[in-house]
């Protein structure tokens, strides 16, 4: 998915003031990536799922970062790959399924 250029400017913008204000500054976002995820949240479930989706991937790449399992960069995409590939069941199947455990950390 590729942004319209003046929105990409714009999220880019966004992103740097967070980050300026959370003094997270090794951060790297793929917005491309988190409007994906965004987008297809809202496709699968519905309206806010993609606020709850963006909030549990960060959190879920906070906590893998941390534990040293994967860089940031490696935990937001595992964790957001793992949500897109989610959304493609709707609100049926989900990481209490055989083969889930342990794949997006």
């Amino acid at each position: 998915m590729t942004l319209p250029r003046d929105e990409d400017s714009s999220l880019r913008h966004w992103s740097a003031r967070l980050i300026q204000a959370l003094q997270i500054l090794d951060l790297e976002v793929d917005h491309e990536k988190l409007v994906q995820l965004a987008d297809e949240s809202v496709k699968a479930v519905g309206p806010h799922a993609d606020a709850v989706s963006a909030f549990i991937v960060g959190f879920a790449a906070g906590t893998a970062s941390t534990h040293g399992r994967k860089s940031v960069d490696e935990a937001v995409t595992a964790a957001a790959d793992r949500v897109i590939e989610l959304c493609e069941h709707g609100e049926e199947g989900g990481p209490d399924e055989k083969g889930w455990t342990k794949r997006a950390q």
